[in-house]
């Protein structure tokens, strides 16, 4: 149960760009020839056996930018399945990259919205969601297209498993901020720091993507959440 709403209406749309550069031959390729055979199916429920052929721990990535956490997951894990939504072609690409070039079975893609995959997974049936770096939407007006909004988090509390791990990162402090004061609100997640240090520190099997490097770079502290699923 959580203590306040918010309309799950304001993030049924996508914001911003969804291409960047062109396209060289070789990932044009990727996406003509690989996509199709990894991509999650465009409609209807989606389950383990329609994706990976059997019943397996599923993982899903909202928005997985050039995909290296996806693919390090995917590596460490090869016998659970790995589903990651990303609205951005060159990310997609990224990933198609790594699928290629680490031999893993185990990923499928969406380009598009994570919440219309979401919607069409069983209840209970994912062991982590993992929401990284999302887009901060700074700006007050614009709050409501944050991720970590009820409407959303109704949605991925449903969809994971009791016990299961949503694991949320980011360096924009309004975001930290934010984020903090939604999932305080919340009943049905558990926050698993027990100390400031333990989301100022990365877990183990939590790489650092190049979004973080570069954020580090530029003097941005990073903060790790983790929540579980009561």
């Amino acid at each position: 149960m959580t203590t306040a709403k918010s309309d799950p209406t304001t993030i049924r749309r996508l914001y911003g760009r969804r291409s960047g550069h062109k396209l060289r031959q070789g990932q044009a390729a990727l996406v003509e020839e690989l996509l199709p055979a990894v991509s999650v199916p465009e409609e209807g429920p989606v389950d383990w056996t329609r994706l990976f052929g059997d019943e397996r721990p599923l993982h899903f990535e909202i928005g997985f930018g050039s995909g290296e956490h996806l693919a390090y997951r995917a590596d460490l894990l090869p016998d659970h399945g790995f589903i990651g939504c990303e609205p951005f072609l060159n990310g997609v690409v990224g990933a198609l990259v790594h699928i290629r070039d680490k031999h893993l079975p185990n990923v499928r893609l969406h380009m598009g919205d994570a919440l219309n995959v979401l919607e069409r997974l069983p209840d209970a049936s994912l062991r982590f969601v993992y929401l990284l770096h999302p887009d901060p939407w700074p700006k007050a007006r614009h709050a409501k297209r944050r991720m970590v909004n009820h409407g959303p988090l109704d949605l991925i509390a449903a969809k994971l498993q009791p016990g299961g791990e949503f694991r949320l990162g980011t360096d924009d402090p309004t975001y930290c901020r934010w984020s903090m004061m939604i999932m305080n609100q919340r009943r049905d997640f558990e926050w698993l720091a027990e100390s400031a240090k333990d989301f100022l520190t990365r877990p183990g099997g939590w790489p650092e993507t190049r979004y973080e490097a570069k954020a580090r770079r530029k003097g941005h502290e990073v903060w790790y959440f983790r929540y579980r699923r009561a």
